[in-house]
């Protein structure tokens, strides 16, 4: 693996401030003298042809005690500080003005706490790079260990080539907080330019798993070492949205063809009107009336018994039955009767003992189906704005998930959501809090992600976000019936996942204390009431403050729910949602 960074260590400076005494010792004998700065930018060329270097390395990063630093601020403002990165300029293009060609030539000198007195770190290579003076930041690179907490490493800016990150600054070029890799593994991210995305490299190749993921808009780093450790990479482009959706996109399931589906509707319909005819003649009319002689290749047809075969339809089309004749006026209803006595009828077909059908003459071959239920699922939770409740006490609400992405479940949370009293978002795990704004997407877990989702502008008034359940909840509800949701409701109480004291937090402490269930924000007793029918959910409201909104099949806002009852409902489309309280409710017919 070739140096990205070249790091060195120039030791016994009296004064680190003196640029001379960095850049060449004194004296004619190169064996003899220590090398200092120009001995290593010399023996280490950015480009060479043989053993002739033919460019050299322009931008050059010192690194001197924090406290010479932090003395050169207070007393002369950072002057001496400047002079010295000055001076370095103008000796390094004097002595390497025929390597540098259009390069510019970049000092920077910053305190380090690791630095002892009389020395001083020298960093420079493939990948360091100094931005000039108004050179704008391109994108933010920020590395996570659970998708939700995230810690800023460095910028990247548009004519910077090569980063290299790692978890140690002294071989890489940034150091990335949480690094759990040890030192031989580092990140080389790749920049083309503003026209080009960023690639993305593991350091060596061959010892981690490095995949991006569209949801996350991130990349998941593994090492294929095993271990459960991993790293999770963002690369942010300034000045852009973040990507709303973050949703999957599903393919539909291809439609039918149209042709086959109409051609095996003919030979259905032409069927159904010579069934009754005993005669080939007839049967060959009917058949040729569905699928004329001129269709081409389909016009040489088999034949079985001197009558044509029907051809072969698409494997996908559909095959409508034909409907069954109605009754002749005044005649009366058909008697099927067994003939007594009489022999058995003939199978002409040879058939294996082990197929032949398991039921006898007079039973039912029908399939017994359960009848279908309609069904209402908790896709989602609506995470209500806290400050329009300061009256109740509430201070915050907590919605933790466990590793299984349950809600509330058993075992330490992986990722909890938090909603304080100034109605911001925040995201807490083991590595810390971080405020958090939507949309977004977070993967605490390999494999499963939670999304965080926008409020409708017509919905801000009372929600900030709408969080996505991983597994949503589903209830069955039997048609032709109608029932209420609301606090005081037994119907659907497996969906108010929220009806516990311990998500929601109080001024005075008494979050465990009866009554203090989080759904008695936003939730009336009788929210309102539905019906399963035909058409869809028929949705009457049963409480005229409750807040009730119709979103699409993609949580796209469609509409706020006035006046509705049961007597002139509002009609819910199947597979729409509804919003009450902190619940985004799915009808499914």
């Amino acid at each position: 693996m070739p140096i990205y960074v070249q790091h060195e260590v120039l030791g016994r400076i009296p004064d680190v401030f003196n640029a001379e005494a960095i850049w060449q010792a004194p004296g004619l004998a190169l064996f003899s003298r220590r090398p200092l700065l120009r001995d290593l930018l010399e023996r280490s060329p950015r480009e060479h042809k043989g053993r002739a270097a033919t460019r050299c390395f322009s931008h050059v990063t010192l690194m001197l005690p924090q406290e010479e630093v932090d003395d050169d601020y207070h007393l002369t403002r950072g002057a001496r500080a400047r002079d010295l990165a000055q001076t370095l300029t103008a000796l390094h293009q004097k002595d390497f003005g025929d390597l540098l060609g259009a390069d510019q030539v970049r000092y920077d000198v910053v305190g380090a706490e690791a630095v002892e007195p009389g020395q001083i770190e020298v960093k420079f290579g493939h990948a360091v790079y100094l931005p000039a003076a108004d050179e704008k930041i391109l994108y933010n690179v920020s590395v996570s260990r659970d998708s939700a907490v995230w810690h800023p490493v460095c910028p990247i800016y548009p004519n910077q080539r090569l980063a290299l990150i790692g978890g140690d600054d002294g071989e890489a070029s940034f150091a990335a907080a949480g690094w759990p890799f040890g030192a031989d593994g580092a990140v080389l991210i790749i920049n083309d330019g503003p026209d080009s995305p960023p690639a993305v490299q593991m350091r060596p190749k061959d010892a981690f798993d490095c995949r991006y993921d569209p949801r996350g808009g991130h990349y998941t780093i593994k090492s294929k070492h095993g271990g459960d450790a991993r790293l999770l990479l963002k690369i942010g482009r300034v000045g852009t949205a973040a990507d709303a959706g973050g949703a999957e996109q599903f393919q539909s399931i291809p439609a039918l063809a149209a042709g086959a589906t109409q051609a095996g509707t003919m030979l259905g319909a032409s069927l159904g009107t010579s069934i009754g005819a005993s005669s080939g003649a007839s049967i060959n009319a009917a058949i040729n009336a569905a699928f004329p002689a001129s269709t081409g290749a389909n016009a040489k047809r088999a034949t079985i018994g001197g009558a044509p075969a029907a051809p072969q339809l698409a494997p996908n089309a559909a095959m409508v039955m034909p409907a069954p004749h109605a009754a002749k006026a005044g005649a009366g209803p058909a008697v099927w009767h067994s003939r007594s006595g009489g022999p058995a009828p003939f199978d002409q077909t040879a058939v294996p003992a082990s197929h032949r059908p398991l039921n006898q003459p007079g039973e039912s071959d029908a399939t017994y189906a359960p009848l279908a239920q309609q069904r209402v699922s908790l896709v989602a939770l609506a995470l209500p704005r806290l400050s329009r409740y300061r009256d109740t006490g509430a201070r915050a609400l907590e919605l933790p998930f466990n590793q299984a992405l349950t809600l509330g479940g058993a075992g330490a949370p992986a990722i909890s959501f938090v909603v304080d009293a100034a109605d911001q978002l925040h995201a807490c795990t083991a590595a810390g809090r971080q405020r958090i704004a939507a949309p977004a997407s977070f993967t605490p877990v390999d494999g499963r992600a939670i999304a965080l989702l926008a409020a409708a502008p017509a919905m801000a008034e009372r929600y900030c976000a709408l969080l996505s359940l991983p597994q949503p909840v589903c209830a069955a509800v039997a048609s032709g019936a109608r029932f209420n949701f609301g606090r005081g409701s037994a119907m659907l109480a497996a969906l108010r996942v929220l009806d516990s004291p311990r998500f929601l937090q109080r001024e005075d402490g008494n979050g465990d204390a009866a009554g203090a269930s989080a759904d008695r924000i936003g939730l009336s007793r009788n929210a309102f009431s539905f019906e399963a029918s035909a058409q869809g959910f028929k949705i009457g409201r049963l409480a005229a403050t409750q807040a009730l909104y119709h979103l699409d099949e993609q949580l796209a806002f469609v509409a706020t729910i006035g006046e509705a009852s049961a007597d002139a409902p509002y009609l819910l489309p199947p597979g729409h949602h509804m919003v009450a309280g902190h619940y985004v409710l799915r009808f499914d017919a």
